[in-house]
């Protein structure tokens, strides 16, 4: 009985422990560069785009037949290959879905300057954590 009591103290401390460490939802991340107009969020509006460039292109399950557009997401890298992950995190604003495609096998396409602020590597494939803000 003391032992069991004993493994139920130990384990909800292990799971208390292991739901401080996640934030978000985890998926992963690629860069992608121009041209980044026409969006089919807003089409070829400029306007479209936040301060510093600062923007993501979502997968189909996150797209949600548009209502992704505006959206924004706090993402940061968690892990890659050869360690890419410059720590912190980025907030981006959803201006596209991405397409069809290789690269849709990601959860978000970061445009190069977001992907820039967490990964040390511009053409890597990252692991991230990303919240919806």
């Amino acid at each position: 009985m003391i032992r069991l009591f004993t493994f139920a103290i130990i384990f909800s401390l292990l799971l208390k422990q292991m739901s401080l460490q996640v934030h978000g939802e985890v998926g992963t991340a690629a860069a992608y560069g121009p041209p980044y107009i026409p969006t089919a969020c807003d089409g070829n509006r400029r306007e479209q785009f936040p301060p510093g460039n600062i923007f993501a292109a979502v997968n189909e399950g996150l797209w949600d037949n548009g209502a992704a557009c505006g959206r924004r997401y706090r993402v940061r890298c968690v892990s890659g290959h050869n360690k890419p992950c410059k720590g912190g995190s980025v907030d981006v604003k959803v201006v596209d879905s991405c397409a069809a495609g290789s690269s849709c096998s990601n959860t978000l396409l970061l445009s190069n300057d977001a992907f820039a602020a967490i990964s040390r590597f511009p053409n890597a494939k990252i692991n991230i954590e990303y919240t919806q803000i």
